[in-house]
């Protein structure tokens, strides 16, 4: 059998959000249609330990209200375990936060985005070497996701790869190692999820504005259930 995926969720959204939508590892458990036995959520910030990576399948590091950039020290002990086990070879996919906290530990850059914040549904484009890459084959040159984000990748970890880009975004997906990538937009979200972000941050008109004729993206989700797919049984790590 498959072992366990490892949903990091990374602190908890504003009561005006989870009261709606839940919490963040909810939102990968309905993406994923997980059930018991499938995964195991863990809480860094709680004090939790970190996994095991010889007791799980992989691991996705989710978004957060947090700023990589405050280094709270449950943050960091969570880069540090990024380092280990990129090094043991457990496939990973951060999203959001978790995409800046893996290209952080990993030697990258991260902080205000000087040309401000992305919200709503937005336009990405991939790179021509994206194709290549065996998760993301089905990967359109223009595609749309979800993006709630101020902070963002400003300088990618050397020897790193950079998939996909947007207007105000030069590092919307990045692929440090055969196992390990991150993006900065939100596969897991559904409209009902963007929209109470948006209403908790700017207040409901400003959501009501931005998700204004806004449909669902299909291809983030696809690829969210594609990382999950490709997480096959393996033997014990080095």
């Amino acid at each position: 059998m498959k072992l366990p995926l490892a949903i990091i969720q990374l602190e908890t959204p504003p009561s005006a959000v989870s009261d709606r939508v839940g919490e963040q590892h909810n939102w990968f458990i309905q993406a994923l249609a997980l059930v018991d036995g499938e995964y195991t959520v863990i809480r860094p910030d709680l004090g939790e330990d970190l996994p095991d990576p010889d007791a799980i399948s992989g691991a996705i590091l989710s978004g957060s209200w947090a700023m990589v950039t405050d280094h709270a020290d449950w943050s960091e002990r969570t880069a540090a375990w990024i380092r280990d086990t990129v090094t043991r070879q457990l496939p990973l996919l951060g999203v959001c936060y978790g995409h800046q906290l893996m290209a952080y530990a990993l030697g990258g850059e991260v902080g205000d985005n000087p040309q401000g914040g992305e919200y709503g549904l937005q336009q990405l484009e991939r790179v021509a070497t994206a194709v290549h890459d065996p998760l993301l084959s089905t990967l359109p040159q223009h595609f749309t996701a979800w993006l709630s984000h101020r902070q963002s990748v400003l300088t990618p970890p050397p020897g790193a790869q950079v998939f996909a880009r947007s207007e105000r975004e030069k590092c919307q997906m990045i692929r440090y190692s055969p196992q390990a990538l991150s993006v900065q937009f939100h596969p897991e979200f559904t409209r009902d999820i963007m929209w109470a972000g948006l209403n908790s941050s700017m207040g409901r008109d400003k959501a009501d504005s931005l998700m204004m004729n806004q449909n669902e993206p299909e291809w983030p989700r696809k690829f969210l259930q594609d990382f999950w797919q490709s997480l096959q049984p393996v033997a014990k790590r080095a």
